[in-house]
């Protein structure tokens, strides 16, 4: 049974950083392509940012880049959403995802990942 458990989540300031960890049991992260998603209250969940599994390149919406950085941990089976430059509009439910077919880009349709973490609360606020 895959199981995916996010933590890291929180409250901080504008300007502040946090990392998200999401620890995977079941499968082995590094043969798949993952995804880190957010939903906003009111608002249909993104993508945030993602690895896909064919060549391994990264993905980053627009209002991340240059602030967040996903990565992976083989040894530990994790993977991370380091977040940087917090702003009031990141503020959000963050779900981490795996995708075991892996045949189309990472970002190309939510519908293509098959697990789900239960979702980290991050709150950006003064």
């Amino acid at each position: 049974q895959v199981q995916l458990e996010e933590s890291g989540g929180g409250m901080v300031q504008p300007g502040g950083s946090l990392r998200l960890s999401c620890v995977a049991s079941g499968l082995t992260l590094r043969y798949y392509t993952i995804g880190w998603f957010r939903q906003a209250p009111g608002k249909e969940r993104e993508v945030v940012s993602c690895i896909s599994k064919g060549d391994g390149s990264s993905y980053y919406t627009d209002s991340v880049k240059g602030r967040f950085t996903i990565s992976r941990d083989s040894a530990k089976n994790t993977m991370y959403l380091q977040m940087n430059g917090l702003k009031p509009e990141d503020t959000a439910i963050y779900f981490c995802a795996t995708d075991r077919g892996g045949l189309v880009p990472c970002y190309s349709d939510q519908r293509q990942y098959d697990d789900w973490g239960q979702g980290t609360q991050v709150t950006v606020s003064s």
